[in-house]
């Protein structure tokens, strides 16, 4: 008797005594070839809830953790015994946990400039990648990743801009690129955020027990120990990260690309760039900051104000996408459709729209992330769409930066045409022993 006609019998057989399928032979709901085992590298904050939310699907594992402080390292493994009854390899030197063959793939979840290096090691280890946004803290360094992505393009890479994976912006997109809203004329787009102003001014002192901190700048420039630089709080030096506009912007702005499918550049900005909150804090991006992308039928503005959290549309973040015949206006949590007036019908232009009840979608975005791996289609945010994101902050802060009130971006030639000010900031200088990845 073949395997089929087995279970089929089987199956009839023990209906009668209210036993399954599965009570008879104890098939298991995902197939071993289905099992995917992740490591994380970078444990803390973000790190640590995407690997939760893929652990949260069936047939995922995690084999390895890496962090530069043992103290967050022990804590996420017990963490994991306790939630998921998993015990993972620990490791401080991500390159060790590359090495490890059963791992196929890892969640990037370390501090934006370790983002580039990172990601091109683990494809070079033939593991498939999830990287945390911003795609990379350098223009150099986005470049090196899409370059990896394609040449290692058995690989799968995901940017974590998870609101791709979102019903709430999902739907804005359908009601956009259907028409209902008529032309888009432009996108306003807010972020205001307490955080974004830094952290009060403290002095530096000695590195904490168990925290190798050589390590964690890696590739960063040599410098003393400070707690508003470290955990939680880095984002807000060049070093490191690119403050509230990299860390919300690259997010928000992905969504007004999407509405046109835009994956390349800004190829101008105009931009005011300031730090005008009232006492001094330990930061060197910037708390307040205007830009207008023009772009050949429509405009895209950002307007970002840290130190508050309040904002347009009872709401501290959020886009509005103004059309001929509606406003969508679209957060996190709801999507609106205000259609503008008809003075002579004495009705609305097009139809309302409303919904209030989004989430976040993290895990959305690790499932998409987890079905390609299985499938090896592409993500929903492929390398090119990360790209064009960071490029959207990065451009915006380089301006800022050196002083520059418009920068116009080359794509051929892979630099800027009226600033040699802000082409030195294109591509990082490693601190040795790390070098910059060549593909």
């Amino acid at each position: 008797m073949d395997r089929r006609k087995f279970i089929s019998n089987t199956v009839l057989t023990t209906a009668g005594i209210g036993m399954t399928l599965n009570d008879v032979i104890k098939i298991p709901s995902t197939s071993p070839s289905d099992t995917v085992n992740i490591g994380l590298i970078g444990c803390r904050n973000m790190g640590y809830g995407d690997l939760q939310q893929h652990l949260s699907n069936p047939g995922v594992n995690c084999v390895a953790l890496c962090d530069i402080d043992e103290n967050v390292l022990n804590e996420k493994a017990a963490d994991l015994k306790k939630k998921f009854n998993q015990s993972p390899k620990l490791y401080k030197d991500f390159r060790k946990l590359l090495e490890q063959k059963d791992i196929d793939a890892v969640i990037i979840g370390t501090p934006d400039h370790w983002h580039c290096l990172i990601t091109v090691s683990a494809l070079q280890a033939g593991k498939d990648v999830y990287v945390e946004k911003p795609m990379a803290n350098t223009i150099a360094e986005c470049n090196i990743m899409v370059k990896a992505a394609n040449y290692y393009k058995e690989r799968i890479v995901q940017v974590g801009q998870q609101q791709r994976s979102g019903f709430v912006f999902q739907k804005a997109m359908e009601i956009i690129k259907s028409g209902k809203i008529g032309k888009l004329r432009r996108v306003n787009i807010w972020a205001n955020f307490p955080y974004g102003v830094g952290q009060p001014i403290i002095a530096d002192e000695p590195v904490p027990a168990g925290v190798d901190f050589d390590m964690w700048l890696g590739p960063a420039p040599s410098k003393s120990f400070n707690k508003t630089r470290f955990h939680g709080v880095w984002r807000m030096f060049w070093d490191y990260g690119g403050g509230l506009m990299s860390d919300w912007g690259v997010h928000l702005l992905d969504i007004a690309l999407w509405a046109k499918d835009i994956t390349v550049p800004p190829e101008k900005v105009l931009v005011y760039g300031a730090n005008t909150f009232e006492e001094p804090r330990s930061r060197e991006t910037f708390d307040s900051m205007n830009v207008i992308y023009p772009k050949s039928d429509f405009v895209i503005n950002w307007d970002m104000t840290a130190g508050i959290q309040s904002g347009p549309y009872d709401s501290p973040y959020g886009l509005a996408f103004v059309g001929d015949l509606a406003t969508l206006t679209v957060d996190r949590n709801k999507l609106i459709v205000r259609p503008e007036w008809d003075s002579q019908a004495k009705k609305g232009k097009t139809d309302e729209y409303k919904f209030t009840e989004g989430k976040e979608s993290h895990g959305e975005h690790a499932k998409n992330f987890l079905e390609c791996i299985r499938t090896r289609n592409k993500p929903v945010c492929t390398p090119e769409i990360g790209r064009a994101a960071a490029m959207h902050v990065h451009i915006p802060n380089i301006a800022a930066r050196t002083g520059e009130p418009m920068l116009l971006w080359d794509e051929t030639a892979g630099r800027f045409t009226n600033s040699e000010k802000a082409n030195q900031l294109i591509t990082p200088v490693y601190r040795k022993p790390w070098t910059l990845p060549v593909i």
